[in-house]
């Protein structure tokens, strides 16, 4: 052995005269490969150790050396996994600054402080019971090359890919392949794949992940994805979890068979900085999820588990989202309130600009979007469902279909269903002395938005505070009131569609203002309304301008600057137009509803029944507009001053 040493430590050592060969030192599993160009001087001291590129090697250890013409790529790292063992391959410029153990499949590979540049991670082959754990100081890529890796035995914490380094990580499922991680049932990890830094996905393979501790993929610092399709097949806890942001560009994510959220990215912790000083992340991009592009699927099922749940803000501006959530409400010990499940949840803001969002909630209490500040839309489409009934718990006592009256029940203890709700509203003070502050509210500006709500006191949409809505199409079918605004409503322009088949059409604690757009409201028979306003507070519905289909009457005391007109009569299952000057809006009136039929326009309004219409269709087809009226026979009209259901006002059960 010292004799084949010293020959290829000789040969190599001549300048010039082996440059396109490559020396391989064998230890054990790892193949150590250093090009004859990068070598020079190879010190061999003592007869006892060999020195390649800074590379100290004990004789001892070494088990081969040959030379050969192997082309070595600087910078990388390949471990090819073969069930019990795994072979790993590292380029000479780096071998001196990596510590590699190994046990069986089980490969742990620590970086020196020195890494400088970034160090590629190749991992191919397949173990049923191995794992990678790589920790360092320096940004790294980790390429996976149809990898099929489970970690049984619980080595480096458990996961199956685990990197300790809170640098970016970039992700890359090779393009083709196909790589499964699945992570040991005994161990502490945080994930199958835990990066404790900031990963990045890219490229189009596909990798398949089972959490089988905690969460599917766990980063500590912020997730992206461009390309790649990950499958979350089953976790204990959340599909993928994060802090700092959350971003889709581009790519698939389907998470399915979790145990509590699909994706969760959550404010940053308060940490310690290097020279003992408190770091507050708060007012850092932290806890914020943005979708832009790709396609996103989950099928959540846990008790009051959320599909895409953020602490900070969600904006969404393109991409195809499916999300279902199917888990009843639940009590919790920690707040002393009930959760119900969401599609979609923030602690802050949402906003949405673009792509395509179909949302559907079957739980008890379940709702389709929902946060706790701003909703603004300005486009996209979105189509939300929820067929769950009313929740309630109070610590002791659980009912997923309550029926009863909550109107002197504490709201604590009940979780309604809702298409989207947003804003917040806090009360304060006790009797005569309560006030109230609102925050935050809903902005719809653009865009489609169909909601469908089917179950015990389920609301279509519903603002916590106030409620304006600028332009956009908005369709609502609800069990109980279409739209609910704990403030002022506004509607300035669009088009709104608002029938509820147990209370009203539309509905507001606060003042309403009808200033512009087509709206079509349909409230429950008396005493519900088709448009209504908390008169017992003085409040108004205020009729200005627009054009307005209203089946079910106005609330009483109506401030109609802009003329209204009671139709004669009407017909369920019909057919109707209403032209307004040079404009025809065709309706079908529905199978139910209040006694009165309600129009208004910005000119006198002309009204058909019995009509053939065709045209752009709107309103999910139960409208066109602009429409062509064939046909039909006209209803006579009579001057409408306000009135025609009960007082109204009540906001949904309980009240407000």
């Amino acid at each position: 052995m010292k004799r084949i040493i010293g020959l290829v430590v000789s040969g190599l050592a001549v300048s010039g005269l082996l440059t396109a060969q490559t020396l391989n030192v064998q230890v054990g599993h790892v193949l150590y490969q250093f090009p004859a160009a990068q070598t020079a001087q190879m010190p061999y001291e003592n007869g006892s150790s060999l020195t390649v590129m800074g590379k100290v090697f004990n004789l001892s250890e070494i088990d081969s050396m040959y030379v050969d013409e192997t082309a070595v790529t600087d910078n990388t790292v390949q471990v090819a996994y073969n069930d019990a063992s795994a072979d790993i391959t590292v380029a000479g410029n780096i071998a001196r600054l990596l510590t590699i153990a190994q046990s069986g499949a089980h490969v742990s590979i620590i970086q020196s402080a020195d890494v400088a540049e970034e160090i590629t991670y190749t991992l191919s082959g397949a173990s049923s019971d191995g794992g990678f754990y790589n920790e360092g100081a320096y940004k790294a890529t980790v390429e996976l090359n149809n990898l099929d890796l489970t970690n049984v035995s619980a080595i480096y914490s458990g996961a199956a890919v685990h990197i300790q380094n809170s640098k970016r990580i970039k992700v890359k499922p090779l393009n083709g392949t196909t790589n499964t991680l699945v992570d040991a049932a005994g161990g502490n990890q945080k994930g199958c794949l835990y990066i404790k830094g900031h990963a990045e996905f890219a490229q189009k393979g596909t990798l398949n992940v089972t959490g089988n501790v905690k969460h599917g993929i766990k980063t500590g610092e912020y997730f992206s994805i461009k390309n790649s399709t990950i499958h979350v097949l089953s976790a204990v806890g959340d599909g993928i979890n994060c802090e700092q942001f959350f971003l889709m560009e581009s790519g698939t994510i389907t998470i399915n068979n979790v145990a509590d959220d699909g994706l969760q990215c959550d404010i940053e912790d308060t940490t310690v900085g290097s020279t003992g000083e408190t770091v507050d992340h708060e007012d850092e991009d932290s806890g914020n999820i943005y979708i832009s592009g790709g396609t996103l699927t989950m099928n959540i099922t846990g008790v009051a588990c959320k599909g895409i749940k953020s602490e900070g803000n969600i904006a969404i501006s393109g991409g195809d989202i499916t999300i279902s959530t199917s888990g009843i409400g639940t009590w919790d010990t920690e707040d002393l309130e009930t959760k119900a499940a969401a599609c979609v949840s923030s602690d802050a803001n949402i906003t949405i600009s673009g792509g395509t969002l179909n949302l559907t909630s079957t739980g008890s209490g379940g709702k389709g979007l929902k946060c706790d500040s701003l909703l603004t839309v300005t486009g996209g489409t979105m189509v939300i469902k929820t067929t769950g009934a009313l929740y309630y718990n109070n610590g002791t006592t659980e009912n997923t279909n309550y029926t009863g009256n909550t109107d002197n029940v504490d709201s604590k203890y009940y979780s309604s269903p809702k298409g989207i709700k947003a804003g917040t509203k806090t009360e304060s003070g006790s009797g005569w002395n309560v006030t109230y502050t609102y925050a935050g509210g809903i902005v719809i500006s653009g865009g489609k938005i169909s909601v469908s709500t089917s179950g015990r006191n389920a609301e279509g949409i519903e603002s916590k505070s106030t409620f304006v809505i600028n332009d956009g199409e908005v369709v609502i079918n609800s069990y109980d009131d279409a739209i609910n605004a704990a403030s002022d409503l506004t509607i300035n322009g669009g088009l709104v569609y608002a029938r509820a088949t147990n209370n009203d059409g539309i509905d507001a604690n606060g003042n309403v203002y009808l200033k512009g757009g087509l709206v079509y409201a349909i409230g429950a028979s008396s005493p519900e309304v088709a448009i209504d306003a908390n008169s017992e507070e003085q409040k108004k519905l205020y009729v200005q301008g627009g054009t307005l289909v209203a089946i079910g009457g106005l609330e009483s005391g109506a401030s109609l600057t802009q003329s209204c007109y009671k139709a004669s009569s009407w017909s369920k299952n019909t057919w109707y137009a209403l032209t307004v000057g040079s404009n025809v809006f065709a309706f079908k009136t529905p199978s139910s509803g209040g006694s009165n039929l309600i129009v208004s326009g910005a000119t006198t309004p002309t009204l058909k029944s019995g009509v053939s219409v065709s045209g752009t269709e709107i309103f999910d087809g139960v409208g066109f507009y602009p429409a062509t009226a064939t046909g039909g026979s006209s209803v006579s009209l009579s001057s409408y001053t306000g009135g025609g259901g009960g007082p109204g006002g009540g906001g949904g059960p309980g009240g407000w």
